[in-house]
C-alpha cells in the first residue's frame, strides 16, 4: 500500500476518479453519505483523496468544507498543502459527503474523531483560500 500512496502523491493530474467529470455522482455519496477509508492523495491544502476500494476508480476526491487553504498557485500554497500531507496522508479518515462540486465531494472528514480542518487549525496552518471569509475567524 505504501508504494501506491507514494505514487499517487507524485502524479501530476488528480487520480481520484470515483466521481466522473460530468454526469451525476454516485449514488453511495448521497448527501449525507458517511464512508471512510486511507488517504491516498493529497491535492491541495483543502482537499484529499480518500480510497474506499481497490484503485484510483474507488478514491472519492472531498473538498474540505471546514478549512479554506491558500490556493496552490499562491506563494503558502505549497506549504498548506504540505502540511494536510502530513496530518493525513496514509491515515483513516471518516467522512460526511454534502455536495458536488465538479468531480469531488465538498464534506467534512475526521481523523481519530477530530475534523481535519479543526487539526489544521489546532496546527497553527493559515486559511485564505477561495471562498474563506475572515469576517468568521
Amino acid at each position: 500500500m505504501l508504494a501506491t500512496l507514494t505514487t499517487a502523491t507524485a502524479a501530476k493530474a488528480d487520480p481520484c476518479k470515483a466521481i466522473p467529470d460530468r454526469g451525476p455522482m454516485p449514488s453511495y455519496l448521497h448527501r449525507g453519505a458517511h464512508f471512510s477509508g486511507p488517504v491516498v492523495y493529497v491535492g491541495d491544502g483543502d482537499s484529499l483523496c480518500v480510497a474506499v476500494g481497490q484503485g484510483p476508480a474507488n478514491w472519492v476526491e472531498i473538498r474540505l468544507e471546514d478549512f479554506y487553504a491558500p490556493e496552490l498557485h499562491s506563494p503558502t500554497g505549497p506549504a498548506a498543502k504540505a502540511a494536510l500531507e502530513r496530518l493525513a496522508m496514509g491515515r483513516n479518515a471518516e467522512c460526511v459527503a454534502n455536495h458536488k462540486s465538479y468531480d469531488r465531494v465538498v464534506g467534512t472528514c475526521r481523523i481519530g474523531g477530530r475534523s481535519i480542518g479543526d487539526l489544521l487549525k489546532a496546527a497553527g496552518n493559515v486559511e485564505g483560500g477561495n471562498g474563506y471569509d475572515q469576517r468568521k475567524s
